[in-house]
């Protein structure tokens, strides 16, 4: 996990030269429980970092998912429209919701595993 970056929201980002792909964590997923649908962002919209741009609803709750870093999104996982469970399954592989062309440098407050897994435990 190392090549993972996250937010204080709970989304983690891999990057792939200048495209992230950005999903929810492993701590949102099992905090949601059984994810039973996700609403994707459009392919082409422009976003800016800490955007609301997507929704993933669980049997507990419906929660926001927020653009981590500025730039367009080109591609959203459409596996999740048939099978949300892969959220749940694989929340850092199978289980991405988008990719984001950065349109920048990525935004300063990004967390490495190690100050985002110190993060969760300050939560307990």
């Amino acid at each position: 996990m190392t090549e993972l970056k996250f937010t204080k929201d709970h989304e983690w980002l891999r990057m792939e030269g200048q495209v992230a792909v950005i999903g929810i964590t492993d701590h949102a997923q099992t905090a949601l429980g059984d994810v039973v649908f996700v609403d994707l962002p459009e392919v082409g919209r422009e976003v800016t970092a800490g955007e609301a741009i997507a929704v993933v609803e669980s049997v507990k709750a419906a929660s926001d998912v927020y653009a981590p870093i500025t730039g367009r999104v080109v591609e959203v996982n459409e596996a999740l429209t048939d099978d949300p469970s892969k959220v749940n399954a694989e929340p850092t592989g199978a289980g991405w919701f988008f990719k984001i062309e950065a349109s920048g440098a990525l935004p300063d407050d990004l967390l490495d595993a190690d100050a985002y897994n110190a993060f969760v435990d300050s939560l307990a």
